[in-house]
């Protein structure tokens, strides 16, 4: 093959790639796409492994062989990465029926359930498995072992569900794990890995919520703006074509039609109008009466939990369950009534369904938040006087082994003292504060889970039973009257979650359990709640659309986040560990174990790197410089923002302008409109050229009503239809005519305020008479 027949076959290829790649943009029939591109490509298949040259034509055509093996590769791997996706079928199939608010919830719970998977990973990967494995047995240290007074009663079921007995001296708290600095055959440093892994779990959870923020803020929009022809795009665009099963087309048609009611909504409330002095009034009172609950809430949860730490010093056989479980069932049963009134009271404010929703994720968050810290503040009472009585336990072993030492010593006149020999299950120990507070945690989670499953079966389940099967035989429709089929609580559910979840990111360092009973609450919340809603609950009556980002989900549970963290790294940095429990035992503070290794494991330079930016006199400069970072990038954010808003009303303006144009139409510029204003009504106009254009009524015959436009701006060059109220307009386009030669000489001339009048021209500056 000569060197030309490879350029021309090179191109010929180059041109059939094109052709295929732009195929979907041609305006034409089905068939005739499916033809081109079946000859398109047989004909790249063919000619393109014989571009090569020589030895390189075996080469060429392997390499094309192979790039098309690895875009195949790629093609059917994001395809298996989709199919991969957990639940997305049961998304798809709740957000047709329910709307895309209502799917929201079921995202953030699958994307819940793979932030606490990693962290399930973090922490029994590097601190319970390498324990289980490397570290001491049950029962040879007193710490991993029950005490003698509670072995009778350890597996009983009402002591193992209040996770005492076996449960409160096992893998699951805090206090089982050892000090020793290193364990087993790898050495591994299972104190630091605590602390560590304690800490890295609130870095990994910031990153990755800062992370989906960012993303969710590049997808873009808060869901009030659809952009022009809403509906029309949604009438002749939401089909999808592919759909070949007749469930999937039902969903589908649920999908657009709820898409549409969500449309309709948004339309509704942006011309809605109202009485503003009455509505003020209105939303004052109702704030005012949520402060209320909120107050009552907080100072209920405070009184019930002071009145526990009187409980605490009572004899158990004494208590009843409730009086053993007040504190959860208090917190579980305002958790279950306040909602429902936050949303009865917020009826008087009548926002849109969106902001509603807002208003009452705040709302229910911040009781939430209240009851978990008015809780964490009585804890921490309760913490203190087992702090007090740990020092008094520590003392007097101290003085019981000093006692023994001096004893022995007299009794046998040596000093080669043998150290006593006790069986861990008789050995005085500490409260144990922190496996304390794990097990309050334990203890609420496993309360919180009670209540939700509860609540979905009693109150959604049974009352569509009793709506469905006793509406027969009633004395009112059931259906439509009360009480009707339960709709699906976003507000209460979402809140939940988060709240929840800063209950597993507080008590994760106190109960390294926790994150694994976590995944199990979320994995088994995904099924039975998917369940609920589609068989138990009906569509909101007022549909909205979801926002385009769940930032407003992502910024609670960074505050949530925030918020956990501080009681935590209050632990860290200021109360003192326990002395005969958790990795941390035999310390002033928990960080010290941080220190001893660089003193003991790290070079001097390195330790000395380190004193130096704990230095106070750099930590401030660098706080000082981030926020002056974070200042300046917020307002290069606001001046980004302002100059997208600012092009997106020119590129209006400019789309209106060209529509104008192409329909011939006053220009929409207010200065274009002005200007034409300014323009003479009626434009002199030469004999000649009413002898040349024919089709052009005379100027007494139109008087004042211009004539209408027979065509497109393009028309103007042929002297056909013209507008003769205007000579020029400024929404005219060019002229559409190939210019194939320069203007001819210019007539003679008149003077200023004389029209000179030419035999048998076009008249002045109107030039000859273009070629046919």
């Amino acid at each position: 093959m000569s060197e030309g027949e490879m350029t021309r076959l090179k191109e010929e290829v180059e041109e059939k790639k094109k052709l295929i790649s732009t195929l979907r943009n041609k305006p034409w029939r089905m068939r005739r796409r499916l033809e081109c591109l079946k000859d398109a490509q047989q004909f790249v298949e063919k000619f393109e492994g014989a571009l090569g040259k020589g030895k390189g034509r075996k080469l060429y055509a392997f390499k094309v062989m192979m790039t098309k093996k690895w875009i195949k590769f790629n093609r059917d791997f994001e395809n298996f990465k989709t199919a991969c996706i957990p639940w997305e079928r049961k998304i798809k199939e709740v957000e047709s029926h329910f709307g895309s608010s209502v799917a929201s919830y079921f995202l953030f719970l699958r994307w819940m359930y793979g932030m606490n998977l990693v962290l399930f990973g973090f922490v029994f990967g590097l601190v319970v498995i390498p324990e289980v494995l490397m570290g001491l047995p049950y029962g040879s240290i007193p710490r991993k072992t029950v005490p003698r007074d509670e072995q009778a009663k350890a597996m009983d079921f009402s002591v193992l569900f209040e996770f005492g007995g076996y449960c409160k001296y096992s893998f699951l708290f805090y206090g089982y794990y050892n000090n020793q600095r290193t364990i087993g055959l790898l050495q591994f440093r299972l104190p630091l890995s605590y602390l560590l892994v304690g800490v890295g779990s609130f870095g990994y959870s910031l990153m990755v919520v800062i992370r989906t923020m960012a993303k969710n803020s590049n997808e873009g929009g808060d869901g009030a703006e659809e952009g022009d022809f809403t509906f029309a795009w949604k009438m002749f665009t939401s089909w999808d074509y592919l759909i070949g099963n007749s469930e999937t087309a039902d969903n589908k048609f649920a999908s657009i039609t709820t898409s549409f009611k969500e449309s309709i909504v948004d339309e509704q409330e942006n011309q809605k109008d109202e009485n503003i002095h009455l509505r003020r009034f209105l939303r004052v009172l109702a704030n005012l009466l949520i402060l209320c609950s909120l107050g009552g809430s907080g100072y209920l949860i405070y009184y019930v939990v002071k009145r526990s730490q009187t409980y605490a010093n009572m004899d158990e056989d004494e208590l009843s369950w409730f009086e053993k479980n007040e504190v959860e069932f208090v917190m579980s049963l305002l958790g279950l009534v306040c909602p429902p009134l936050f949303e009865t009271i917020a009826e008087l404010e009548e926002y849109h369904p969106r902001i509603a929703l807002k208003w009452q994720l705040g709302r229910i968050f911040a009781l939430f938040l209240g009851n978990l810290y008015t809780f964490l503040f009585a804890l921490f009472d309760e913490v203190n006087a087992k702090l007090e009585r740990e020092e008094t336990i520590k003392n007097a072993t101290i003085w019981a082994m000093k006692e023994h030492y001096s004893n022995f010593s007299e009794l046998n006149n040596s000093t080669a003292i043998t150290p006593l020999s006790i069986n861990p299950a008789d050995v005085m120990r500490g409260p144990c504060w922190e496996t304390a507070v794990g097990i309050e945690f334990m203890k609420l989670t496993v309360s919180d889970i009670q209540v939700t499953y509860l609540t979905i079966l009693f109150g959604d389940f049974l009352r569509a039973l009793a709506v469905r099967f006793l509406n027969y035989c009633w004395c009112w429709d059931l259906e439509a009257g009360f009480p009707s089929y339960a709709e699906f609580d976003i507000s209460g559910n979402v809140l939940g979650l988060i709240f929840n979840q800063g209950m597993i990111w507080m008590g994760a360092f106190y109960a390294p359990g926790l994150v694994g009973l976590n995944v199990l609450r979320l994995l088994t919340s995904m099924y039975f709640q998917c369940w609920a809603v589609m068989t138990c609950n009906v569509p909101h009556e007022r549909v909205f659309k979801a926002s385009k980002s769940n930032n407003f989900y992502m910024g609670l549970l960074l505050l949530i986040l925030f918020l956990s963290m501080l009681p935590v790294v209050y632990t860290i940095m200021t109360l003192p560990p326990s002395f005969d429990c958790g990795p941390f035992s035999g310390k002033q503070k928990m960080y010290d174990v941080i220190i001893e290794t660089i003193d003991k494991d790290l070079p001097a330079f390195l330790g000395t790197l380190f004193t130096y930016a704990a230095n106070p006199g750099l930590i401030i400069p660098a706080v000082l410089l981030m926020v002056l970072a974070i200042y300046y990038l917020n307002s290069v954010s606001k001046a980004y923002k302002h100059a997208n808003n600012e092009l997106r009303k020119k590129m209006q303006m400019q789309r209106d302008e060209e529509k104008n144009r192409r329909n011939n139409k006053d220009s929409t510029n207010q200065v274009m409109k002005d200007l034409e204003d300014l323009l003479p009504k009626k434009s002199p106009i030469s004999a000649s050229a009413k002898e040349n254009t024919a089709n052009i009524q005379p100027l007494s015959e139109l008087g004042d009503k211009p004539s209408k436009v027979s065509q497109k701006p393009g028309a103007v060059a042929t002297g056909r239809g013209v507008n003769l109220q205007r000579d020029v307009s400024l929404a005219m386009a060019n002229p559409r005519m190939a210019v194939t030669r320069p203007p001819g000489p210019r007539g003679p001339s008149a003077l200023p305020g004389n029209t000179l009048q030419v035999p048998g021209g076009r008249g002045r500056g109107r030039g000859q008479n273009p070629r046919r």
